[in-house]
């Protein structure tokens, strides 16, 4: 795990020098936003995402360098719905990352329109990214992807699901499709968007991906359920016991804490299973679903 460990580090060092090429100067503006949007992006963070588009790609022998703009998209796109989820309209929350929301940072108008311009922007370096070796369809099909996992059909929805289920409990299947939405939409599009850079991959090999990331997507939900109740406000960068508080449906209230951490190990095999066969070059995206089910923040 030293190696990947290291691999981890460039990976979110890459996409870090990228987000910051790419988001607006805060020096020249006359508002807040370009400050707000920063302060969203760079205050932290695992960037599990990022690292799933650049270890999936890397899989697929697709160069760093044409991933860049699909790693940033998707960490855009988690950026932007962590600063509404903290909302108080949403779930309320006081801290990120170990730092202040926000909306306490800053305002809640800020932040609203943090989140709307770092969606946006989600897109826009999609759209206009000078790689000439990813044709105009394989563009618009990573443009489209992440339109779905992020709207209504994908982490919207979720949060939705989510927020009107506040004191109901619900069943291991209705809590899976909440968090396959809120959760694991974003995640399957950060592994998507590296198979459509890569060009021309396998329906076979490519539906191995979309099965392995649905599963390590549903293993960071179970693990994050967890870790509300057993981590610590330092440890985890944001408010223990949240969740908890809000009455909200998770995975250990309804398995217990610890039928929740057998399901996650379950769906850490699963996710295995989804590469069996697979060569040496998808080593990094199972230590990754190790580093996903085993993570204390």
């Amino acid at each position: 795990m030293n190696e990947f460990n290291a691999r981890l580090l460039q990976y979110k060092s890459r996409v870090d020098l990228a987000l910051d090429q790419h988001l607006p100067s805060d020096s020249s503006s006359t508002t807040l936003l370009p400050k707000a949007m920063r302060y969203a992006i760079t205050n932290g963070g695992k960037r599990v995402r990022p690292v799933l588009t650049y270890a999936t790609g890397t899989a697929l022998g697709v160069p760093l360098e044409r991933l860049d703009v699909a790693a940033c998209s998707v960490e855009m796109m988690h950026a932007y719905s962590l600063v509404h989820d903290d909302l108080p309209a949403m779930d309320d929350d006081d801290l990120r990352r170990g730092l202040p929301s926000l909306h306490r940072k800053f305002d809640e108008a800020t932040a609203i329109l943090a989140g709307d311009a770092l969606q946006a922007l989600a897109f826009t370096v999609l759209a206009t990214h000078n790689d000439s070796s990813l044709d105009a369809t394989a563009r618009l099909q990573m443009i489209a992807a992440l339109g779905d996992a992020s709207g209504a059909k994908g982490m919207a929805a979720g949060q939705a699901i989510d927020l009107e289920s506040v004191g109901k409990t619900l069943s291991l299947e209705q809590l899976e499709v909440m968090h396959r939405h809120k959760t694991g939409a974003l995640i399957r599009a950060s592994a998507r968007l590296a198979v459509l850079a890569a060009g021309s991959v396998d329906e076979t090999l490519a539906n191995k991906i979309d099965a392995y990331a649905g599963a390590i997507g549903l293993s960071f939900q179970i693990v994050d359920d967890i870790l509300d109740i057993t981590g610590d406000t330092e440890t985890l960068g944001k408010t223990q016991g949240a969740d908890m508080a809000l009455n909200k449906p998770t995975y250990p209230a309804l398995l217990g804490l610890s039928g929740a951490k057998d399901y996650a190990q379950k769906m850490h095999s699963i996710a295995l299973e989804s590469l069996a066969g697979l060569g040496t070059e998808f080593n990094e995206l199972r230590d990754l679903s190790r580093f996903i089910v085993n993570r204390s923040n």
